[in-house]
């Protein structure tokens, strides 16, 4: 969808409404420009904002993905599509995508303000990324676990049996990324937690990224 340059200059100054609607899963979707930048909200949660989407941003960095050998990402959690957004836009890296979102409002969403931007293919799969995680056999570089109902993370995405799951799907030297709130003392206590005792207790090598809000926890799967 192409934007009006005048809406780009205004939204510096203030953010730019250009959709409101919502569905059975998320009643409160908002689509805003904001510093020149898709965003997108569900009530007052940030589901994406392109390359202010700052928690993986800094992860990427940290990580320098752009120097990883990596072809297939495998995306829990689309969004507006920040992640493959910014791997392309910021860090120049072109890879082939499946995303799966459990939304088919956000799916749509995505469609028709991000994607179409995008030099990389992305393949929008709508369902539930734990079914899907779950009858997969196809193996992938770099799996990214960004899954949020609000501010918050489904049990059933806590699960070890999860984590392992998500492990099959991980090619020998692949990556793992799971996003996880890091806030105010409950979620720092929360999040650390489930990094100490499943995240580790699945991956003992595991390790994470302090985005300063937000834990980013990886693992690397061994050659």
């Amino acid at each position: 969808m192409k934007i009006p340059i005048w809406k780009r200059w205004w939204s510096h100054v203030r953010p730019v409404v250009l959709e409101e609607t919502g569905s059975d899963k998320n009643p409160e979707l908002t689509v805003l420009l904001d510093q020149g930048r898709l965003q997108l909200l569900s009530g007052d949660a940030v589901y994406s904002w392109d390359d202010l989407y700052r928690n993986f941003f800094i992860a990427f960095a940290q990580l320098e993905i752009d120097k990883r050998d990596i072809e297939e990402v495998l995306v829990l959690g689309l969004g507006l599509g920040s992640v493959p957004y910014m791997l392309e836009m910021n860090f120049r890296q072109y890879y082939q995508y499946t995303a799966v979102e459990w939304d088919e409002t956000v799916a749509e969403l995505a469609e028709k303000y991000s994607l179409s931007r995008l030099e990389s293919p992305v393949q929008v799969i709508v369902g539930d990324a734990y079914t899907f995680v779950a009858v997969s056999e196809e193996q992938h570089d770099m799996i990214v676990v960004d899954i949020f109902e609000g501010e918050l993370t489904p049990e059933q995405f806590e699960t070890s049996e999860f984590l392992e799951l998500c492990d099959d799907l991980l090619r020998p030297g692949g990556i793992l990324l799971f996003n996880r709130l890091y806030g105010g003392n409950v979620d720092k206590d929360i999040a650390r937690r489930y990094y100490e005792e499943t995240f580790k207790t699945v991956f003992p090598e595991a390790q994470y990224v302090d985005t300063g809000g937000n834990w980013v926890l990886y693992y690397e799967k061994p050659q």
